[in-house]
């Protein structure tokens, strides 16, 4: 059985409590976000999905409820709550804007300076971090604003890297790039992933992405949990999804189609080279040739 890495105990989150314009983001959530699996966390916009991450490393505090990491509630003493945001490090929408040093090596080694380590370690992180992320070394010593918009993106996603957090929080890590430049972050999360034991938990609003890195999903609609389980198991409900304004993979309509005319066999497929794997197992059971 999997270990809980971070869980939420009957969580609610209330935008301007008492005033005209309260506004219920979170209602009475109860989740778990499996230990050193990627977990998706998908809706609509305004379904309270940023909401819900923001509390995972106390940059928000639920109204009430409970946030658990590794058991421990992270609000029992307040004043360290600076401690569980250097173990779960949350990488906000359009992080390049939040660049600011000279170079890219002292951004990356920003975290790692505000956890008091001594330069070598920085410097041997900061390296390290570049890498998982796909950063060429020659462009550390360079100015952010001499990097492509992708080429930023990952530098500021190293920056969180490079604080070795247990778990690492994405919040619509590809928003705004196009498909290479899409293609390339969800690379380097599945790059980070396989050498890392780091729980990792991306928010976005689309399935295909999710589909191809996901382990886990949690779907949410209207600030409360829709569906949870695994990707299987989510897919599974494609007429559902719908209804709340999300879709399943264009790859999963068509191999769907092809399996209720009997040409593919088993659970439903919901990335590219599944398809292509069983589309091709299909060929060859039915001796089709070129």
């Amino acid at each position: 059985m999997s270990q809980i890495k971070i869980e939420l105990k009957n969580v609610n989150y209330i935008y301007g409590q008492n005033t005209p314009f309260m506004i219920k983001a979170l209602d009475d959530i109860n989740i778990g976000i499996e230990s050193s699996k990627v977990t998706g966390i998908i809706g609509h916009t305004g379904s309270g999905k940023s909401t819900l991450v923001r509390l995972f490393n106390g940059l928000e505090r639920p109204t009430s409820g409970q946030v658990l990491l590794d058991g421990l509630d992270i609000w029992e003493n307040p004043k360290k709550i600076g401690d569980v945001r250097f173990k779960v490090g949350l990488v906000m929408q359009y992080p390049e804007y939040q660049l600011f040093e000279e170079t890219i090596r002292a951004d990356i080694g920003f975290g790692p300076r505000n956890m008091g380590l001594s330069k070598e370690e920085i410097d041997a992180r900061v390296e390290e971090a570049a890498e998982l992320v796909g950063l060429d070394k020659e462009l550390l010593d360079r100015s952010p604003f001499d990097l492509s918009g992708g080429e930023k993106r990952r530098a500021a996603i190293a920056g969180v890297i490079a604080m070795r957090p247990d778990v690492l929080v994405l919040d619509e890590p590809a928003a705004g790039l196009d498909p290479r430049g899409r293609n390339v972050i969800f690379e380097c999360i599945k790059h980070y992933k396989a050498h890392t034991s780091a729980t990792v938990v991306i928010v976005s609003h689309s399935m295909e992405d999710m589909a191809a890195v996901c382990d886990n999903l949690i779907v949410m609609s209207k600030s409360r949990i829709f569906l949870s389980g695994s990707c299987d198991e989510i897919f599974s409900h494609s007429e559902e999804l719908p209804k709340i304004g999300l879709d399943v993979p264009q790859i999963t309509k068509l191999t769907d189609i092809l399996t209720k005319r009997g040409l593919l066999e088993g659970k439903s497929i919901y990335t590219v080279d599944e398809a292509e794997k069983q589309i091709l197992e299909m060929f060859e059971r039915k001796n089709i040739t070129d």
